[in-house]
């Protein structure tokens, strides 16, 4: 097999049909069409079942085309570091990013990379910590931020910050920030949560142990919009950090009050890998995520939230 039908092979899957992979590689159908058959050949099992809707991979099919999408991947990073411009740092940095952090992190992230390291090719994706993680020890992320995690065999797990949860409910509740409330509480309303086994949901329900407590669970998502849609719709109330509610608070949208009695926190962690070298460019994108995390919290823009104070991050 070859980089070029290992190229037709996920495209073919990506777009769902020869025709459109075709205009997509710039090739004719004919011979896209040939570069499946030829690798399907030489693999001895069929990689896509051919159906009126299209090109739809069979479980070899998508196990190969995982495979494929990361050795073309690879190739791309290695390509874009054997041919730096001197003096330049260069090269793909995939950083994950938690969807409660999105909306402070990604554009201050991206334009001070754009700004100081236009040669780095920066792609970022949100996700939750335990998707990240996965995707993290599957190699597809270079850096990712993760919570409530310790260095593992396979993580290094470098502590950022530590924030407290809040009890996010519709205005007419009336929370405010300056009246915490007690998390026997919060959860004696109706209550719309993250699915079992989501890391946040791990922390509400040790708890929710912890205070003796049973929850009265309404809807489990793992959307953080759909958590605070569905409260604002008067479904329940939910618990979330302060980080992914700070513009509701500010509009208005939704009232919020910190959790007491107990206090409940997470714990923010950059995650690297231990497996495999860390580019050039993956630390000074590690370094630059640090950095406006940093400020973030000095700034007061990261509500009830400290650092794992490391030293000071000077201004942008």
């Amino acid at each position: 097999m070859d980089v070029v039908q290992l190229r037709a092979l996920v495209t073919v899957a990506e777009a769902g049909s020869v025709t459109r992979a075709a205009q997509l590689l710039h090739l004719v159908q004919p011979a896209v069409t040939r570069q499946i058959r030829t690798l399907e050949q030489e693999l001895g099992v069929a990689l896509f079942d051919r159906t009126r809707q299209g090109m739809r991979p069979t479980a070899a099919g998508v196990t190969m085309v995982e495979r494929a999408r990361r050795a073309l991947n690879e190739l791309e990073r290695a390509r874009a570091e054997i041919r730096p411009t001197p003096g330049v740092v260069s090269g793909i940095v995939t950083v994950g990013l938690l969807d409660s952090a999105t909306n402070l992190l990604a554009e201050p992230l991206a334009s001070a990379v754009i700004r100081d390291h236009p040669g780095i090719d920066l792609r970022l994706l949100t996700a939750y910590s335990g998707h990240l993680q996965q995707w993290l020890d599957d190699g597809d992320l270079d850096l990712a931020l993760l919570y409530n995690l310790a260095s593992t065999p396979s993580l290094n797990a470098e502590p950022l910050v530590r924030e407290k949860l809040w009890a996010v409910a519709p205005p007419s509740a009336g929370l405010r920030a300056d009246r915490p409330v007690p998390f026997e509480e919060a959860v004696s309303h109706p209550l719309v949560v993250p699915a079992a086994g989501h890391g946040l949901r791990t922390v509400i329900d040790a708890a929710a142990a912890q205070a003796g407590v049973e929850l009265n669970l309404t809807v489990q998502t793992n959307s953080l919009q759909v958590q605070k849609q569905l409260v604002l719709a008067g479904h329940g109330w939910t618990i979330l950090p302060g980080v992914g509610i700070a513009e509701d608070i500010a509009s208005g949208s939704l009232s919020a009050a910190q959790l007491c009695e107990p206090e409940v926190w997470r714990s923010i962690v950059l995650g690297t890998s231990r497996v495999g070298r860390v580019t050039p460019a993956a630390e000074v994108v590690a370094r630059e995520l640090s950095r406006r995390i940093h400020l973030a919290v000095r700034e007061g823009r990261w509500p009830s939230a400290e650092l794992y104070d490391r030293g000071p991050a000077k201004d942008a």
